[in-house]
């Protein structure tokens, strides 16, 4: 019989000696922020590191890329503490909608107890979570991060969950239905074969969005019947898309060689946003009997988008008018 091993308890600091240094950015690292967004059900986007918010600086600041809002991560290493609630309903105040996470190594009774008051007076523009971060490893493996969330907004998993079941008992078209099936079965697949490319909740729509890294950017997968094709993009919807595309395109030669071929780059005068968006064309993108070939082209699209541009656009800059 095979020796099994034991989990052993890993001490915060063996890992991360200090807050802001080391654990806020290991936390912001897009693979760890997938793990806490995961926890708490909520897909999230880096936005900031050490942001000051009102008189405070707030460990990360990031977007909730359903609806935009934001979400504010507060960590401490150690016991929860008088000091840092003070500082979280500051940014409550200062940010009117919010989602308030706080993460510490343990939580007092008392500190609980005061999350789960704040989310029964609040509204829902304002949501508290309280995690408790463990390390936890096996022999001499590497040490595996672990978020157990103690407090919640009330009925959270509950109406997330009533959320999805009423996109899913909706009455379907046929095309709708169609999309749905697509996007769950290109959803399994990401997850099957451990994409960089994070997996999203199904939809009956045309088109699904994957966070490239930063907040108003996007990565989408389309399936356009009117036009029979399908395709992927990255689009820039924030007040300075124009901008962030004119950047872009003084590297479109260069840009155009990394990915093998020539997207459309699309600046949108009448509009905000911009997109540069790479198509198949001539195809029924709803073809069940083509649908594998289709979610392995967009699969690989997606991660050749996701290669060429993230690094571009984490430090791109407006271009001065």
């Amino acid at each position: 019989m095979s020796e099994l091993g034991r989990f052993q308890r890993v001490d915060l600091r063996d890992i991360w000696k200090t807050e802001a240094q080391d654990f806020t950015p290991w936390l912001a690292r897009q693979e760890n922020l997938s793990e806490l967004a995961s926890a708490l059900n909520i897909d999230l986007e880096l936005e900031a590191q050490e942001k000051f918010v009102g008189p405070f600086r707030a460990d990360i600041l990031c977007k909730d890329t359903d609806d935009g809002s934001w979400v504010l991560v507060e960590n401490q290493l150690e016991r929860t503490d008088h000091i840092h609630l003070g500082q979280l309903l500051t940014y409550a105040a200062g940010l009117q909608a919010v989602t308030i996470v706080w993460i510490a190594s343990t939580f007092t009774a008392e500190h609980r107890a005061t999350l789960d008051w704040l989310n029964e007076i609040t509204d829902e523009k304002f949501r508290f979570f309280g995690l408790e971060v463990e390390l936890w490893r096996i022999g001499d493996s590497p040490a595996a991060p672990k978020f157990n969330v103690i407090s919640k907004p009330n009925d959270w998993s509950r109406s997330v969950s009533a959320a999805a079941r009423r996109i899913e008992s909706e009455a379907l078209t046929e095309t709708k239905a169609a999309q749905l099936e697509f996007w769950s079965a290109f959803n399994q697949q990401l997850d099957a074969t451990q994409s960089l490319i994070s997996a999203k909740k199904p939809r009956p729509q045309h088109w699904m969005h994957y966070s490239v890294g930063r907040s108003g950017f996007g990565l989408g997968g389309l399936l356009d019947t009117r036009s029979q094709r399908i395709g992927v993009e990255l689009f820039m919807n924030d007040d300075n898309a124009k901008s962030y595309f004119s950047a872009l395109l003084v590297e479109r030669s260069q840009i155009e060689t990394e990915l093998g071929e020539a997207p459309e780059w699309m600046e949108l005068p009448d509009r905000k946003s911009c997109r540069i968006v790479l198509y198949w064309q001539d195809i029924d993108p709803l073809d069940s009997a083509r649908r594998e070939t289709y979610m392995n082209w967009m699969q690989e699209k997606l991660e050749l988008f996701s290669r060429v541009f993230r690094p571009r656009i984490r430090d791109l800059e407006p271009v001065p008018e």
